[in-house]
């Protein structure tokens, strides 16, 4: 999913790569005023405390990047952006590889490329038929390596279980559905070693998006649904909502100009030409293939600009009659839980799988 930007820095790394892009593209700076439409709001200067109910180790976080210089801006060029996230995302890796002890291993399923994470200890008995699939973030631009790594390794290490972690197509160099088309491969080769009850899908942010608009992709091409998914910071909604416009307030990283709007999946390079009434692109517009959705967990930031997203598809999906879970962290930004200090991430990671564990079966 889009990253607005709170730049990748020190002992935070991806957490806040997020919260950044649709006000820095429109300018980087708030000052609302009354708009025309009379149900608007015009917000004054206020200082609002951060949150009460979050660690000492996030607040301490959020200072350190609020001292870190602005992201360069490298234009259309993909390969320099991808560079410097994954230069960022090594140094949060080394810490991630210390606290969650991993073998690795680089395969092809399905004619795409994965990397294999199994835990330093074995795969726990109850999870020998059960699988995970891993979808990284990045804004469909970046994140494979390092940054799906810091996603893989906790679950897999936590849960004890096989986590997939799947190297997709991103833009510019491909657009949708080239990235459910490569989960779909991937899930379909799986299946011929595990039942579809055994297996899980998550992933953060883009990955989020992608393990929502993965289960729609497979409603619509007829293919068996897995077990549960999980969509943290990013689910299969447009980027609208109260939290576009007041997660970058609540953060002081700046907001969304006046007249402006925040910038939407319809605006990324790789939703181009997509329609928002596109129900694989964005299945929240779909009750019908919603019905379909697997058990579905849903976790973000009380300061993530998708909270308006992730809430308003968990009552989307009540409404369809699928089970769904939603855990909101209050005073947390976007992509929180990669940074693997804070005490709120760890919550994450045994949250993921609890609910994984709960949900998907362990017959063969």
């Amino acid at each position: 999913m889009i990253d607005r930007r709170l730049r990748v820095v020190g002992a935070i790394g991806p957490a806040l790569v997020f919260a950044w892009v649709s006000f820095m593209a429109a300018g980087g700076r708030i000052a609302w005023a009354a708009e025309p439409d009379p149900a608007s709001a015009q917000i004054k200067a206020a200082s609002v405390p951060f949150s009460y109910f979050a660690s000492r180790q996030a607040r301490s976080a959020l200072i350190a990047v609020r001292k870190e210089p602005p992201e360069p801006n490298f234009g259309s060029n993909a390969t320099a952006l991808r560079r410097f996230h994954d230069k960022g995302t090594d140094k949060i890796l080394a810490v991630m590889t210390r606290l969650y002890e991993t073998d690795i291993t680089s395969e092809t399923l399905g004619g795409v490329r994965v990397d294999v994470v199994v835990p330093k200890d074995g795969v726990a008995p109850h999870n020998r038929n059960r699988v995970l699939i891993e979808l990284h973030s990045g804004g469909f631009i970046w994140g494979a390596g390092s940054e799906a790594l810091l996603e893989a390794i906790p679950i897999a290490a936590v849960g004890r279980i096989k986590v997939v972690s799947v190297d997709y197509r991103m833009a510019p160099e491909y657009a949708f559905p080239a990235a459910s088309e490569d989960v779909a491969a991937v899930y379909q080769a799986l299946l011929q070693q595990f039942r579809p009850q055994n297996i899980g899908i998550y992933g953060c942010s883009a990955g989020g998006i992608l393990a929502a608009e993965s289960v729609a992709w497979f409603a619509v091409h007829h293919i068996p649904q897995p077990g549960a998914i999980a969509s943290l910071c990013g689910t299969g909604a447009e980027l609208d909502g109260d939290s576009a416009y007041l997660a970058p307030l609540l953060l002081g990283t700046g907001g969304v100009p006046v007249g402006g709007k925040p910038l939407l999946l319809a605006d990324l390079p790789y939703f181009k030409g997509v329609s928002e009434q596109n129900p694989v692109a964005f299945p929240i517009v779909s009750p019908r293939i919603l019905k379909q959705f697997p058990s579905t967990l849903l976790i973000v930031g009380g300061r993530d600009f998708t909270e308006s997203s992730e809430t308003m598809m968990q009552r989307r999906l009540w409404e369809a009659g699928v089970h769904s879970d939603l855990f909101i962290f209050d005073g947390l930004w976007h992509a929180f839980m990669m940074d693997p200090k804070l005490p709120e991430s760890r919550e994450v990671y045994s949250i993921v799988w609890r609910f994984f564990g709960r949900h998907l079966r362990s017959s063969k």
